[in-house]
């Protein structure tokens, strides 16, 4: 019965990627200890991997090659992420050229999009994370990787190059977060992320801001845009 438990375990969470040990406990039905010890074990074996708030399937592109703190950044407020990536979705239409940043918020919107039907769509993205999800697109989309320069903290291409990238290319569409929202600002506290995504705004035909309420009334160092600079502000 614990093995069967065991390898259902290593199912679901390789299905959601990640979770917190609450959703396995009410998901199985069993007590805090129990889900402890599975845990533990699982994790010795290195079937899973255990991160701040959570865990992550071994194999998950968010595990594959991102660096810790990003892993943490996934499990943390996920519900209240996917809440609001999935509004976000709906705004996507057949033929778009879409950009998705290096957040957490946004990676749950591709992670989505994995399961989405179009025929033709471009992705833009300066999120590596988002990268490594290129092999579940379909095999005819497109997707535009940004190059530049690695930041291991964000997980994300930051740099001249990268902007100068954006200078040339269209977008219909982006998608972006930040760390706060207040009364007036969307903001981050990454200096050249925050010229990253101006420049992406600058080129997009629609702007939209994705964030969860923990971050309302929140304010970071680095000005992204005026809060009436998005056509939508998108939230859990």
């Amino acid at each position: 019965m614990e093995n069967l438990r065991r390898k259902m375990i290593i199912s679901y969470l390789k299905r959601k990627k990640t979770c917190t040990l609450k959703e396995l406990m009410e998901e199985f039905n069993v007590s805090s200890a129990t889900i402890h010890r599975d845990v533990t074990l699982l994790a010795s074996r290195d079937a899973i991997e255990r991160v701040r708030g959570g865990l992550v399937y071994n194999d998950a592109p968010d595990a594959n090659g991102s660096p810790a703190a990003f892993q943490e950044r996934v499990v943390a407020n996920r519900r209240l992420k996917m809440n609001a990536a999935s509004k976000a979705l709906a705004l996507i239409e057949e033929g778009d050229i879409i950009f998705l940043d290096s957040s957490t918020t946004i990676y749950e919107l591709a992670l989505l999009l994995t399961h989405a039907e179009f025929d033709h769509l471009t992705v833009i993205t300066n999120a590596v994370a988002v990268m490594n999800l290129f092999r579940k697109f379909p095999p005819h989309w497109s997707m535009i990787g940004l190059g530049g320069n690695y930041d291991p903290q964000l997980n994300s291409i930051l740099g001249d190059s990268a902007l100068e990238q954006l200078s040339r290319l269209n977008i219909t569409k982006a998608f972006v977060s930040g760390f706060g929202l207040d009364d007036s600002t969307a903001t981050t506290n990454h200096e050249r992320q925050a010229e990253i995504l101006r420049k992406v705004l600058d080129a997009a035909d629609r702007r939209y801001l994705i964030i969860d309420h923990t971050k309302i009334g929140r304010k970071g160092l680095y000005r992204i845009a005026a809060r009436g600079g998005f056509d939508a502000i998108i939230s859990d």
